[in-house]
């Protein structure tokens, strides 16, 4: 199989990267895995640990896999995903969740090619995006298509940080590419950026500390320490991706044009998010990538960015919520109505 024919076709169906890694590749990235997890580094994601055993390497979740075709669809944003920082009314949502939901549009890109791959050479394939115990970054590093930065996620020359990222696994001996070559250098700037510190060093991520760990993945009350550093972030964060020098090579032409941001969500005041209810939130956020955490934490991290935002106008929408239902959004309004209290 020529694979430059596969990287034409994969950039037919949207893909701004693509490369070919063994099977056998990355084979470093199980024992850091392994290390991360017994530093309790991944907090309450749990699937990471009960998985562990099969994202140590392709072949210990395929056997029959012999080549890994990974991929990856820009979504590089059109402005400053810093812009709105002192905007203390406004929630900031992560430039990832601002468009559709990038599970079905690189899920169903990928199957595409991959049914073109077998039409065209044969042999079985797998697909998996996100959800699968796949080690996606260090894989796409052997794949050529950038290196894992000293924040963790996967940097390009080419694409910056903004690549959602997809695997075709397959049978077939495919030529593989040459694997990427760490490009950050002296750089430190992912690492000082950090609200709540959440790098103990260089390429490594402490998710407990991590703000888009917390706005998504945790469920209980955000814990004090991190609150004010979560400033007015709502869902996920992206400084240590914006700050990223590497991003001045990106170019937005490049991104999927099912990632162009919905307006709603580029600067949604706090006010109106305050005020979903459980219908509401499923109504808006309808194809989001930010319907899979559900009303109850999305209200809560909102309550933590009315609290930060010293906004004198919060204060009848957060009281509205002391008497919430759930018990982690009353808490969180009753920090955020005793921040906004003193504050005025």
């Amino acid at each position: 199989m020529d694979t430059n024919r596969l990287k034409a076709q994969a950039a037919a169906e949207g893909f701004a990267a693509c490369g070919v890694a063994p099977a056998d590749a990355a084979p470093r990235a199980g024992e850091r895995l392994e290390t991360w997890l017994a530093d309790g580094a991944h907090g309450d994601m749990l699937w990471m640990e009960s998985r562990a055993h099969h994202r140590v390497s392709p072949k210990a979740l395929w056997l029959e896999v012999r080549s890994v075709v990974m991929l990856g669809m820009s979504y590089a944003p059109a402005g400053d995903p810093l812009a709105l920082e002192e905007a203390g009314d406004i929630g900031r949502i992560s430039v990832y969740a601002q468009g559709k939901d990038y599970h079905d549009v690189v899920k169903k890109a990928l199957k595409r090619l991959a049914r073109w791959l077998v039409a065209e050479a044969g042999g079985d394939v797998k697909v998996f995006v996100d959800t699968a115990p796949v080690m996606e970054k260090p894989l796409a590093e052997a794949a050529g298509i950038g290196w894992q930065g000293k924040h963790t996620n996967l940097l390009s020359r080419e694409n910056g940080n903004w690549l959602f990222l997809g695997a075709i696994y397959t049978t077939l001996d495919l030529m593989p590419d040459t694997p990427g070559r760490d490009r950050c250098g002296s750089c430190t700037a992912c690492q000082d950026i950090c609200p709540t510190q959440a790098f103990p060093a260089p390429y490594r991520l402490d998710a407990r500390r991590c703000i888009s760990y917390l706005t998504i993945e945790h469920k209980g009350p955000i814990p004090h320490e991190f609150r004010e550093g979560v400033g007015n972030r709502i869902y996920g964060c992206d400084d240590c991706l914006a700050i990223c020098p590497w991003n001045k090579f990106a170019e937005q032409a490049q991104a999927n044009r099912h990632f162009l941001p919905r307006a709603e969500l580029v600067a949604p005041p706090l006010a109106d998010l305050l005020a979903l209810d459980d219908a509401g939130f499923r109504e808006v956020f309808s194809g989001s990538a930010i319907k899979r955490i559900g009303r109850d934490r999305f209200v809560r991290n909102c309550l933590i960015a009315a609290g930060n935002s010293g906004d004198a106008g919060l204060v009848g929408p957060v009281r509205a919520l002391l008497g919430d239902p759930d018990e982690v959004v009353r808490e969180a309004a009753e920090w955020a109505f005793a921040r906004l209290s003193d504050s005025t």
